[in-house]
């Protein structure tokens, strides 16, 4: 039985602090460039439309990069692919730095996006893997912490290098980290290569077809929809009735191979199921309302940009505080109770946003902001560990894919929805900004409430332990 008390392998905590410096760069890129896009849209000499594909085509291709990656470990091993990965993304870094004009730019963020999509499940994966399902409650809170700390750090170095420098140096200040990244991985890493008496792992290319486009065309549809401001078109209906079929077909496919691209089987696991479907509408609760935060602080209190991104540090500072407050009560608590708690605290903390006018008192609003973050990041925690337990070190690979993409098709999806909402209630509101955001807001309030409801379906602390306790490279009973 795993206890509270359990300390941490040395070992383990060495090799997620030496992930962390190279999962950083992917973060603050991410961050970074956010609060970036006017300005680019201005140097570069085009459309704000045309810009958001510095944005999209990073998570177009970290989409498909995503699903590679579980192939990738098994066939390389963790380290060298590691390694590989961080190196496709530091290449990528060094061209958007030296982007001639918008589409040497977007090709450069594609180049990112391949490396950071290998990355971040690998990260996750690498971790679990060297814990042997030991400690997990105690372990996620070093695996959240670059998700934590981009929040808060993204924004401020964003701005202050807009302020002070070219755009450029927000890509060529993710080198350093790869750098460091890549050397310390190549001396501390321990390197895993696969048994070369084995055979060796063959690419599912025929699931690799569909899936890769599946996701590809239900990500470029739901971009579509957000720029539209609605689902009513071709652009958008076309690419998400075929990506949607795809995805299907892979799903019927990958139920009949014996060893597919994603072990879409693993849904058959509660505590996979539930993870992936909570962590579906956290996608909705954090980047659908960080869609509306920033658009409602420069349309309906009139600030800038900057300032826009600035006030939405308040939100990563209440995340990062629930790492040490969750953190060591996951284990004890259980997947359950935490995230009910938590997404609890993030639908009451946006309600005073759906109240909220362009005179609210912006200290009240950012002390909400800490108090929202403070749920979001308590939610992070314990539904990764549910997405882990009772998993042997072949499953992990494939659920840490099936996460990820529920995530992040999440956050896409909802980014999508919200845009709409905001549209339409704009349109019906057109003599106050004001009420629109207010409908856009109770919208948000809603998603979080359903994912309160979803909660109840994660483990619960007694299960949690009993799937901890089991001996390392067996599958708990317990599903």
């Amino acid at each position: 039985m795993v206890t509270t008390s359990e300390k941490l392998d040395p070992g383990v905590v060495r090799t997620a602090l030496i992930l962390i410096v190279g999962a950083m760069a992917v973060v603050f890129d991410t961050t970074i460039v956010s609060v970036a896009l006017h300005t680019l849209a201005a140097d570069l000499d085009t459309s704000v439309t045309t810009i958001q594909w510095v944005t999209t085509g990073y998570l177009l291709a970290l989409g498909i990069a995503v699903p590679l990656s579980t192939w990738g470990l098994q066939r390389f091993g963790g380290k060298r692919l590691w390694m590989f990965s961080l190196a496709v993304f530091l290449a990528g870094s060094i061209g958007a730095s030296l982007a001639w004009n918008v589409d040497s730019l977007i090709g450069a963020r594609v180049v990112q996006g391949i490396g950071g999509g290998l990355m971040l499940p690998l990260m996750t994966t690498l971790i679990f893997q060297a814990a042997h399902g030991r400690s997990l409650g105690r372990l996620v809170t070093y695996v959240a912490l670059p998700v934590l700390l981009g929040p808060i750090l993204g924004p401020l170095l964003g701005g202050a290098i807009l302020t002070h420098l070219s755009w450029r140096f927000m890509f060529a200040v993710n080198v350093p980290f790869c750098v460091a990244g890549l050397l310390l991985a190549r001396r501390y890493l321990h390197l895993d290569t696969p048994d070369p008496t084995s055979d060796k792992p063959r690419l599912d290319v025929r699931g690799l077809v569909l899936l890769a486009p599946g996701i590809l065309l239900v990500l470029l549809g739901l971009a579509n929809a957000g720029a539209a401001a609605g689902f009513a078109h071709p652009d958008v209906v076309v690419p998400l009735i075929v990506g949607i079929t795809l995805l299907a077909t892979f799903i019927g496919y990958a139920l009949r191979k014996s060893h597919p691209l994603v072990e879409i089987g693993l849904l058959a696991k509660r505590s996979v199921a539930s993870s992936s479907a909570v962590l579906f509408f956290s996608g909705f609760s954090l980047y659908g309302a960080m869609l509306l935060m920033p658009l409602y602080y420069q349309g309906v209190r009139g600030t800038t940009a900057l300032t826009a991104g600035l006030m939405l540090v308040p939100q990563g500072v209440g995340a990062l505080l629930s790492r040490t407050v969750v953190g060591s009560n996951v284990d004890r608590l259980g997947a359950r109770v935490i995230a009910l708690a938590g997404f609890a605290v993030v639908a009451v903390a946006t309600v005073p946003f759906a109240l909220a006018g362009p005179h609210t008192s912006a200290w009240l609003l950012a002390f909400w902001m800490v108090v929202r973050g403070f749920g979001l990041g308590a939610v992070t925690m314990p539904v990764m560990v549910a997405g882990y337990l009772g998993l042997d070190k072949q499953q992990i690979p494939h659920s840490s894919v099936l996460t990820r993409t529920a995530q992040q098709i999440g956050g896409s999806f909802g980014t999508a929805v919200l845009a709409v909402i905001l549209a339409t209630a704009t349109t019906a509101h057109h003599e106050s900004l004001a009420q629109a955001f207010h409908v856009a807001f109770w919208w948000s309030v809603g998603f979080s409430a359903v994912a309160v409801v979803l909660s109840l379906w994660l483990p619960g602390a007694q299960q949690s332990q009993q799937r901890q306790a089991v001996v390392p490279g067996r599958t708990s009973p317990v599903s």
